[in-house]
């Protein structure tokens, strides 16, 4: 299947999927080490939580600054920089133990404490793929590009989590260990680079024809649907804002300090939990030809909330992960149709904008949390409140959007109704 639906691709589209497959295993090669490397170096709960915060933080301003002018001044262009950030943000990492260089370096550069999406990279992505592929196939192209996206973090974390533990075997420090992921993570923004000056001018914004819903005024690139966009990005912030509370590195390093989990254990957690994450992708595009996008994203987002708010009540590490896991297998079903129902439901000119504009919302709504997070894991008491506060939100979005949205349908659905 998957082969059938690349082989419709051309080659900007398969450049497109092979720069998110490099970037995504960058990030899960990272994130499984990075909290327990910033705790190497010295740092206690809340300064890294400070990091993490000010990290996404920094992502959030680049991100909407420069997805919301690649349009204006190119797509590959600002591709090819965000790749440049990936690169320089894991040298200064790999250079120096100084706190506050570190902190200029998270907020300047491109660094995925989650595992998850950051950067320019997804909007501009998303953007060009609409271009390319019918109304009736974008879910599905979204689903894939997903689906080997977490297959790749999958991949990332297992060798990330194996490259530390193998350094310590080989009688590496654990902080010596740590920087050889870090190495890696640069050496991948070298990768993106490579890819993103091989993209053709095709994948360039067409230029926005006239018409008087164009407003002189307009801010951001957003004019017409500006106003269903703001809704949607107010709506994926609270959604985010609950995710950073259980970024991918939180968790592991939750798991480290709960249950004793080593590296190479972490490592394994979080391969199976992408992997399900991906499968789950994959299976949304399925369940919204049938019910719809919204409703496929609030009715299997529900009760991997309920699933995530149960894992610190496990007694038992194996019974911890495998509560996680079963979370992971449905928590992704939303993800391809989010993006592809913003994508939908906006004017085709405005989709880089919107795409950056919602994207930003949630890069805000994430960095707001981890130094949040960071207080609740340095009190015993207070450790699995991440898991709570983060569960608990999410079903308040979720019971938001299937009351704002349910009647606003894209496209294809009302093409079919």
């Amino acid at each position: 299947m998957f082969t059938e639906s690349l082989e419709q691709l051309n080659r900007d589209s398969r450049l497109l999927f092979a720069a998110r497959v490099a970037r995504m295993f960058g990030y899960g090669f990272l994130a499984v080490v990075l909290v327990l490397y910033l705790a190497a170096l010295g740092f206690d709960e809340a300064r890294i939580g400070l990091l993490l915060t000010l990290t996404l933080a920094g992502d959030t301003a680049i991100s909407l600054w420069m997805s919301t002018r690649a349009d204006r001044y190119g797509r590959r262009r600002m591709l090819f920089l965000g790749s440049l950030l990936v690169l320089g943000a894991g040298l200064v990492f790999i250079t120096t133990g100084d706190f506050i260089v570190l902190l200029v370096a998270a907020t300047i550069g491109v660094i995925s404490p989650g595992g998850n999406e950051v950067g320019p990279f997804l909007a501009i992505e998303q953007s060009a793929l609409s271009q390319i592929v019918a109304d009736d196939r974008r879910t599905s192209i979204f689903a894939w590009y997903n689906l080997v996206g977490s297959f790749a973090t999958a991949a990332g974390s297992l060798a990330g989590g194996g490259l530390a533990t193998l350094g310590q075997q080989w009688g590496m420090t654990p902080l010596a260990s740590y920087r050889i992921v870090l190495a890696g993570y640069a050496l991948n923004g070298l990768v993106l680079a490579v890819l993103f000056r091989q993209l053709g001018p095709a994948v360039e914004a067409h230029p926005a024809p006239p018409g008087p819903f164009i407003a002189p005024g307009s801010r951001l690139g957003l004019h017409r649907s500006g106003g269903v966009v703001l809704r949607l990005a107010s709506l994926f912030a609270v959604d985010a804002f609950a995710g950073g509370f259980v970024l991918q590195s939180i968790v592991a390093y939750w798991f480290h300090v709960r249950f004793g989990a080593d590296e190479a254990m972490l490592g394994m957690i979080f391969f199976g939990a992408n992997l399900l994450a991906g499968m789950s992708a994959l299976a949304a595009s399925a369940i919204a030809s049938r019910i719809g996008l919204v409703n496929t994203m609030v009715f299997t987002h529900l009760p991997s909330n309920i699933l995530l708010v149960l894992v610190p009540l496990m007694p038992t590490m194996p019974l911890a992960i495998l509560v996680l896991l079963v979370r992971f297998s449905i928590s992704q079903m939303d993800v391809p149709t989010r993006q592809s129902y913003t994508m939908a439901i906006v004017s085709p000119e405005e989709r880089s904008a919107a795409a950056g504009v919602t994207g930003t919302a949630r890069t805000v709504g994430a960095s707001l949390a981890p130094v949040c997070a960071g207080l609740l894991l340095s009190s015993p008491a207070l450790m699995s409140g991440p898991f709570f506060v983060a569960g608990g939100l999410k079903i308040v979005y979720d019971l938001l959007l299937l009351a704002g949205f349910r009647g606003v349908k894209p496209p294809e659905e009302r093409d079919s109704a």
